[in-house]
């Protein structure tokens, strides 16, 4: 979808988002944003709005070690840390 918009509008990844390597993976293919609606919903309906921030902060931690494992400083880094990593997985 990514490349068929030719970046002329936004790409968001929404369902099958559960893991901090799911986001990863949507943002290095182009994505604008993930969605993560149905884990927050689980942390919610587990343990309230602290459930809830449990698991958007899971998520991130794990964004985060994704980001460090491919060698992404940021964000906007994880195309081409994508790209790099695809090197050594061919």
């Amino acid at each position: 979808m990514v490349a068929a918009t030719e970046g002329r509008i936004p790409v968001f990844m929404d369902g099958g988002i559960r893991r901090g390597g799911d986001i990863a993976k949507a943002l290095a293919l182009g994505a604008t944003a993930a969605f993560v609606g149905r884990p927050a919903l689980y942390g919610l309906a587990t343990d309230g709005a602290e459930g809830a921030e449990a698991v958007i902060k899971l998520l991130a931690a794990e964004l985060v070690r994704n980001m460090t494992l491919l060698g992404a400083t940021s964000v906007s880094a994880l195309p081409g840390a994508l790209e790099r990593a695809g090197d050594y997985l061919a």
